[in-house]
């Protein structure tokens, strides 16, 4: 009979753990809050750097463990060490008892509503990388309608002590790029502008795609933080900024803003943590055995990471890191 392992969540993370823990001989049983599989990922329109189709990698992913079990709609009530072991009590009321668990329990979006300056909630014309995403993907959101002035604001919610996050969510600056160049390519006529602190592009080929973005698109970036945005009486937006490379005060009206919401901490993972007593870091994610040898590593046996629980990660960087987790939960199961 194959051993069980279980894997909390059910993103990509999650996902191609499990497809390599099936390869290795195991049984992975993923437990995912959700009624789908796929995390964030599943809900993005196209993948930087090269505008890969989101919906294609994640329905080949989920096509790769149909012999892997799977709970949709499911939680883990609680988490209990054993001798050899834990036993997961899910919200189903089954109990699961395994020798490894995987936590891939993913991030949120910080919630934008709480950068007031930025008018999220309060005026019409501004909204969220992950609401434009939903628009890539259904055309259905009235805040689009035929812009001729669109500007995307970096850094949301990221490198902002006074936000609670001082880190780099990473793949801000690139999605910005990637929904800049696509809705330029939807609405060509239209002059689009990304607000910067810096721009970190660090990824293979990012640096490409963004000079690409300036020369083949025509898209405008103007390095200063974004200090103020009001609304007009037509229902546009002005956005008031300093331009720090000019040194002079910018102000632009646009017809849709656009904000960056970083990367935080899964919601769920903190109560996980807390089943295991496993330490959270100061950024809110879980805590690695450390963050270059055992990042995939806890300091509780038989507890693996993969993926943004913790910190931020691109899409190749989540799967790198799944594959790692599974080869060390072998390893840890093979003593």
């Amino acid at each position: 009979m194959k051993e069980t392992v279980v894997i909390i969540g059910g993103g990509i993370a999650a996902i191609e753990a499990a497809k390599q823990l099936l390869a290795l001989g195991y049984a992975p049983l993923l437990v995912e809050r959700s009624n789908s599989l796929g995390g964030h990922v599943a809900q993005w329109h196209r993948l930087f750097p090269d505008m890969t189709p989101a919906q294609d990698l994640v329905k080949g992913m989920i096509s790769s463990i149909s012999q892997a079990e799977i709970c949709l709609g499911t939680e883990v009530a609680s988490l209990n060490r054993l001798k050899d072991g834990y036993s997961v009590v899910l919200s189903n009321g089954r109990n699961v008892v395994c020798r490894a668990v995987l936590i891939a329990t993913g991030f949120d979006l910080f919630d934008a509503r709480k950068k007031e300056e930025y008018g999220y909630g309060i005026y019409n014309q501004v909204m969220t990388n992950s609401d434009l995403e939903r628009w890539f993907n259904t055309g259905n959101d009235p805040r689009v309608r035929n812009p001729r002035s669109i500007g995307f604001v970096h850094c949301v919610g990221s490198r902002d002590l006074k936000a609670g996050n001082s880190q780099c969510s990473k793949v801000c600056c690139v999605t910005a790029i990637k929904q800049a160049i696509e809705m330029k390519e939807r609405f060509p006529a239209a002059q689009i502008y990304c607000f910067y602190m810096d721009l970190r592009l660090f990824g293979k080929k990012y640096e490409d795609f963004y000079i690409n973005a300036q020369k083949d698109f025509d898209i405008h970036f103007i390095r200063g933080r974004v200090s103020q945005v009001d609304e007009t009486i037509d229902g546009g937006v002005i956005v008031k900024a300093e331009d720090t490379l000019s040194g002079k005060p910018l102000k632009v009206s646009l017809d849709l803003l656009v904000l960056m919401s970083g990367m935080v901490c899964n919601s769920g993972s903190a109560g996980i943590a807390r089943m295991i007593r496993a330490d959270v870091d100061t950024d809110g994610f879980l805590r690695s055995k450390d963050n270059i040898y055992g990042i995939v590593e806890s300091d509780r046996p038989g507890i693996f990471f993969a993926g943004a629980c913790t910190g931020t990660k691109t899409v190749p960087e989540t799967i790198s890191e799944a594959r790692a987790a599974a080869l060390s939960i072998h390893n840890y199961l093979k003593g």
